[in-house]
């Protein structure tokens, strides 16, 4: 598809006679900013600007005094009128950090839980989402940074535990920060079973990381491939640049 609108490639809109679900993902920083402050609203700002449907989190902080003992993830969901569901992957007395999914549709838990991990604790959360009579699964995660352990967390994440044990009638999504490159020995184990979303379009894929002068893609979204893509974007705002050290990536599906 041609052309770019807002940072999005493609568009949805009169395909199939439906409205698509859009979902998003986001390495939030603990919701500090290229100015060194925490913001949880700026984070919901931000995200509010692309309308999704369904928001993937990482690296929030919850109870940390580091950040202003702020529920980081309850602060952006209530912002953008939105459930959610928080998984912390590192707990030390009350504090946590770790991830979330939320969502203005119904949604129920199946799982959260660790990944194997060497380095800092990783882990995954993964929810069915209700859309328009149909289920969705989605699964968010961050991975480590060694080549190690990203290759064993997703092979727990493709294996019989996660995403091997899901009906094959709900379509599955799976997205985060993975720490990985396409050329990346985690990102071609994904890609042999899923579609990366950027595959459906002529359009070089943008970049996430770092922000303000993005030069890597480690932020991705993966998806069966009997799923219609109808467009993929990246949140390349001023807002954006300053609010983490990622910037927001989202995609459309028809369901």
């Amino acid at each position: 598809m041609n052309g770019t609108e807002g940072g999005q490639v493609g568009s949805s809109s009169g395909q199939c006679g439906s409205k698509p679900i859009r979902i998003l993902t986001y390495n939030v920083h603990s919701c500090v900013g290229g100015d060194g402050q925490p913001s949880p609203t700026r984070i919901a700002e931000v995200i509010a600007a692309y309308n999704p449907d369904v928001v993937a989190l990482q690296e929030l902080d919850v109870g940390r005094s580091r950040t202003g003992l702020v529920d980081q993830a309850q602060a952006i969901a209530m912002h953008l009128g939105m459930r959610l569901f928080f998984n912390p992957t590192v707990t030390i007395a009350e504090e946590q950090y770790g991830d979330a999914i939320l969502t203005t549709l119904d949604m129920r838990l199946i799982k959260a839980d660790a990944l194997p991990s060497i380095g800092e604790r990783r882990g995954a959360l993964w929810v069915e989402i209700q859309h328009r009579g149909k289920r969705i699964n989605v699964i968010n995660t961050h991975l480590g940074l060694s080549r190690r352990d990203r290759s064993a967390q997703v092979a727990a994440l493709l294996g019989p535990r996660w995403m091997g044990n899901v009906d094959r009638k709900s379509p599955r999504i799976l997205l985060g920060d993975f720490n990985a490159l396409p050329s990346s020995m985690a990102y071609k184990q994904i890609t042999r079973e899923f579609a990366d979303v950027w595959a459906y379009f002529a359009a070089r894929p943008k970049k996430t990381f770092p922000s303000r002068l993005p030069l890597l893609r480690i932020d991705h979204i993966f998806s069966d491939r009997q799923l219609e893509v109808g467009g993929v974007g990246v949140g390349d705002t001023w807002l954006a640049k300053m609010a983490s050290d990622h910037l927001p990536l989202f995609a459309e599906f028809q369901i």
